[in-house]
């Protein structure tokens, strides 16, 4: 929602003070497909001749969190700490008796209590794997997490190609902008012979192109871009919160201690207090 209010903002400020200011908007109107179309055109051409069929997929998939957000919530981070207790004390009570939700998470009846969790591959391949090598009575707590790291930074190296393919396009705008500028100036010279009233027209026409590409490359793209970064960086915290949770985990802290060490972990704005969790923690232990 705070996205849309912002582009509201942008059309107003801009073509609302372009107006006010006695500008007639009808010229920009009149050039606007033309100019949409060679400067637009020419965007999307790079964008494909730049990038592969997959991450233009996700890259559309993606624009949506402009407008969505984080995909995990305040209470997706406290039930997180809820299923990772319940799995840690499963570990330690019955060893045998966690395989069978690590091995098969989708019919697991604990990653059920979590759909949105048990719905994420990513978190529940994270979990599953971290547990398994626990299993294996690793003797070295570090070397797991030096995995873990590097996983998840490649997680997230991958998926902010998005990010950076937007921004891309959004340097490459104001340019295009120019090429379309330096066409409609071609084309008004070859119209030399036409009295000023009309060179005017045309050359304003040619203008368009330039505030074209300059508007759409940082009032628009740009924003884009760092709002789908920003967002990916947000949901990155998640697995991070995995992470930490589990290396305690093999380093034989107590369940709760565990679990604690995820809390303060967690973002301060997603962060559940400590009596919020512990109510949790005790509703997970009475349900299990």
């Amino acid at each position: 929602m705070f996205s849309i209010v912002g582009i509201i903002i942008i059309f107003v400020m801009v073509f609302g003070g372009y107006m006010l200011a006695g500008g007639k908007i009808g010229m920009i109107l009149k050039a606007l497909p033309f100019e949409m179309m060679m400067i637009g055109g020419a965007a999307i051409g790079s964008f494909a001749l730049s990038n592969d069929g997959s991450i233009a997929k996700h890259t559309l998939k993606d624009l949506g969190k402009v407008f969505k957000g984080p995909q995990w919530k305040n209470e997706d981070y406290r039930d997180l700490l809820c299923l990772l207790f319940e799995l840690i004390r499963l570990a330690r009570a019955n060893p045998v008796g966690l395989e069978e939700h690590i091995e098969a998470p989708g019919e697991s009846s604990i990653f059920a209590r979590y759909p949105r969790i048990q719905a994420d591959d990513e978190a529940v391949a994270l979990i599953c794997d971290t547990l398994r090598t626990a299993s294996m009575n690793y003797d070295d707590p570090h070397q797991v997490e030096e995995v873990l790291e590097k996983r998840i930074e490649a997680s997230l190296h991958h998926k902010l190609h998005t990010a950076h393919a937007l921004q891309t396009v959004a340097d490459a705008l104001p340019a295009l902008g120019i090429v379309a500028a330096v066409l409609g100036v071609i084309k008004t010279m070859a119209s030399i012979d036409q009295p000023p009233e009309i060179l005017g027209k045309m050359i304003g026409g040619a203008l368009v192109g330039t505030f074209l590409g300059v508007f759409l490359a940082y009032g628009f793209m740009g924003p884009f871009a760092n709002k789908v970064k920003s967002v990916i960086e947000e949901d990155a915290h998640f697995y991070q919160l995995i992470r930490e949770v589990l290396v305690a985990n093999l380093h034989r802290h107590a369940p709760n201690i565990c679990i604690e060490v995820g809390r303060q972990n967690t973002p301060g704005h997603h962060r559940p207090s400590f009596l919020d969790l512990e109510a949790a923690l005790k509703a997970t232990k009475e349900a299990a």
